[in-house]
């Protein structure tokens, strides 16, 4: 199992009387999120403690980012560590949505093999992360799995699959009543501008782009 650490934002600072007590903010995603979550890190200086889990690779560095929901319903707890949470952003897709090979288990460019989970098994994931990240009270926030070209250069993922995928987690979310950061939406008609070429991944300003709107949507729920 990885070994995961929290990549954590304090900020010290002096005042008259008793420290007040900051939010503490967790964002759970993938890569993508690793691109925003330094934006949002830095805006929230002396506001709230963010933090993000980060694993180790097998080259013993630290990666800012979380896998599927398959990975996250056995690992999730590791995530959430012992802290008393007050907000979580979370999201999970790009993953789900490889496709992977049966035999080998790992990535695969053939369209043809399964996805990491299926439409049907992200959704029974979700619901099950979900009972896990409401019971530690904080306020919850989904964010929807961004857009990426048709095209890409390390074809793993079919073509639509964020939209199909996002039907499923906000009918979910609708449910549960939980906050929806739809990112995908926000995106889409400047994906071009915002993406880099042929990538699931953004720029610094699609990066930046991004960490408005998640720093939107946590400051309204503070």
């Amino acid at each position: 199992m990885k070994k995961y650490i929290l990549a954590i934002t304090i900020t010290l600072f002096g005042c008259l009387g008793p420290k007040r007590e900051l939010p503490k903010i967790l964002i759970i995603g993938d890569s993508v999120s690793g691109g925003y979550f330094p934006f949002v890190k830095k805006n929230l200086i002396g506001k709230a403690k963010v933090f993000q889990p980060t694993y180790y690779d097998k080259n013993g560095k630290t990666k800012s980012c979380c896998g599927g929901t398959s990975q996250a319903v056995k690992e999730i707890g590791i995530y959430l560590s012992d802290i008393k949470w007050d907000i979580i952003h979370f999201n999970f897709g790009l993953h789900d949505i490889k496709h992977i090979d049966p035999v080998t288990g790992k990535n695969s460019k053939n369209l043809s093999h399964p996805h990491q989970a299926s439409p049907e098994e992200y959704g029974r994931n979700l619901i099950e992360i979900i009972k896990k990240l409401k019971r530690t009270g904080a306020k919850l926030i989904f964010a929807t799995t961004t857009p990426y070209p048709d095209k890409l250069g390390k074809q793993m993922r079919s073509p639509g699959m964020p939209k199909i995928y996002n039907q499923v987690a906000i009918k979910i979310m609708n449910k549960s009543e939980i906050k929806i950061n739809d990112l995908y939406s926000l995106v889409l008609p400047r994906v071009n501008e915002l993406q880099r070429p042929n990538n699931v991944h953004f720029n610094i300003k699609g990066s930046e782009f991004l960490a408005e709107q998640v720093l939107k949507s946590i400051k309204g729920s503070l």
